[in-house]
């Protein structure tokens, strides 16, 4: 089993047992006891806590860690190593020691000693590097169960990119007793998640929003219930989405919880990967290497910005199959990972943006034609918006802060382009925002001069974070009609889900979710 571990971090006796307390009723499976946090530590401390920790039946790690390894209190080693041993007498089921300072003959035959003597806890040794991947990680966990056959090898490092968290997953996957496996940073939070999934002994997760002790660690709320920590199983297949930034993105919390009214072996994870066309490329080409070998059991994705453009570039690279209205569009937003690595590109920006629209102004999509419509944006977003609204023939206007995007855009389509501080002249019957502007966290900003919004327009901003933006709250002033993002998200979504899974999920349950969300977020 893998252990979701809470690290416990009072400053004295109390409030540690405080936070166990508070740890074991919210979910926890096992406490990590961070005596380094502990005002004047001594073995007295040490002892007491120890009994009243017991009493409450959940497994314990006991960690002083050293400073140079993200330890609080600088104590010395010899305090370190007596506190240790004092836990394992106290019936500790776990201590945790540096690697590098086990290495040490004087702690190696003391902390040797003291585990001989409790044969029913065992020793973790661990390495740390708080800036970068270890160079060789599978030789060093060699090198550690060299040291001490016996003991539990641990392993966090920083992931500076997604991709560093594969050498993680493959440590975990060969197997070879038990194992702590951890990515730090933003990029590695999907490590944390599917540790459950590789087979790591232990994952760790903070207690609440301001209690992490490492970088990118998930509170237990979020594990236990975005994350549904307690479904995760070998089998379970994995979804996410791709983007940068993607921490804002409401998609987990939508398709988790579609996956849990289903019934579906699934989780859905925020992929956050860096480096525009290139490190895509990298993303998926580790992930289709593996699945070719026999699989992680990665499925598919969402795509949002910046890589709608790079993931139909990827598909047309690896020669797999594009639906015919992405390639129309230029822009992929679904991906989906079939047997073998085969990977297919798809668009549901399309429906899900002229549906929204439509709807919201209680008419036919063909009542668009001859609309004058400006298009404020030219990604992957806009593509779609302006190849829908091109097909019923409405007159559109593209301004784009980059005019030869512009250009280019519109040559495709045969509509008009403009840049953005053309805005100030504009007269349409409706606006499209298909740019991040107004996006959480810049939420006071706005695409459009308010001084140019009418009570004749429709005013649709694509941004579904916050569900009310600057640019809509404009709008509404001015008695324009207002159409928010969370509508063409909720119909997109529904479409993807169908391509992933082959059946149609609950829209309520969409629905809910996405306003929910957005409206706690705003409140």
């Amino acid at each position: 089993m893998t252990y979701l571990a809470v690290p416990i971090c009072g400053h004295d006796i109390e409030s540690m047992a405080d936070q166990v307390y508070a740890a074991q009723s919210r979910g926890a499976e096992m406490v990590e006891l961070r005596l380094d946090y502990m005002s004047g530590l001594d073995l007295d401390q040490t002892g007491r806590l120890l009994h009243l920790i017991r009493q409450l039946g959940l497994p314990v790690i006991v960690t002083c860690r050293d400073k140079t390894e993200g330890g609080y209190h600088d104590y010395p080693i010899e305090l370190r190593i007596s506190v240790l041993s004092k836990a394992l007498n106290e019936g500790a089921d776990y201590i945790d020691c540096e690697f590098i300072n086990f290495k040490r003959a004087n702690v190696r035959n003391s902390l040797t000693e003291a585990i001989r003597s409790r044969p029913k806890s065992r020793l973790i040794l661990s390495a740390h590097d708080f800036d970068k991947p270890f160079a060789n990680p599978v030789d060093l966990v060699e090198e550690i169960r060299r040291a001490c056959p016996h003991a539990v090898p641990k392993l966090a490092y920083m992931a500076n990119y997604i991709n560093d968290c594969f050498p993680a997953f493959d440590l975990l996957s060969a197997g070879q007793g038990d194992r702590i496996i951890l990515c730090m940073g933003p990029a590695g939070i999907i490590s944390r998640i599917l540790a459950k999934k590789f087979g790591s002994l232990v994952t760790f997760a903070g207690l609440d929003y301001d209690s992490a002790t490492a970088p990118g660690q998930l509170n237990l709320e979020q594990m236990l219930q975005l994350y549904r920590y307690h479904t995760i199983r070998s089998n379970t297949e994995i979804y996410g989405v791709i983007g940068d930034p993607v921490a804002h993105s409401l998609s987990p919390a939508v398709f988790n919880a579609s996956f849990d009214a289903a019934g579906v072996n699934a989780v859905y994870l925020p992929l956050l990967v860096q480096g525009q066309r290139r490190g895509f490329s990298e993303f998926m080409n580790t992930i289709v290497e593996r699945e070719i070998d026999g699989g992680f059991g990665f499925r598919g994705f969402s795509v949002t910005i910046p890589h709608k453009a790079h993931a139909l570039e990827y598909v047309e690279d690896k020669g797999d199959y594009i639906e015919p209205l992405a390639e129309q569009i230029g822009a992929v937003n679904t991906l989906k990972i079939g047997y073998g690595g085969i990977v297919t590109g798809y668009n549901t920006d399309y429906a899900g943006a002229m549906d929204a629209l439509t709807i919201s102004m209680g008419i036919d999509r063909h009542d668009l034609h001859g609309k004058n419509v400006a298009v404020v944006g030219a990604g992957g977003v806009s593509r779609a918006v302006i190849a829908g609204l091109a097909d019923v023939g409405a007159k559109i206007t593209i301004y784009n802060r980059t005019l030869a995007k512009a250009e280019a855009l519109a040559d495709e389509f045969d509509t008009r382009y403009a840049s953005l501080d053309k805005l100030i002249n504009l007269k349409a019957d409706i606006i499209i925002n298909c740019t991040s502007i107004g996006m959480y966290p810049d939420v006071e900003a706005s695409p459009v001069p308010d001084q140019v919004l009418t009570g004749s327009m429709t005013v649709f901003d694509t941004v579904y974070n916050p569900l009310e933006t600057q640019l809509l709250k404009q709008a509404a002033s001015a008695g324009a009609r207002v159409v928010n993002g969370a509508e063409m998200f909720i119909r997109q979504a529904i479409a993807q889900y169908k391509i992933w899974i082959n059946s149609a999920p609950d829209e309520a349950i969409i629905r809910d979710t996405v306003y929910s969300k957005l409206t706690s977020q705003n409140a």
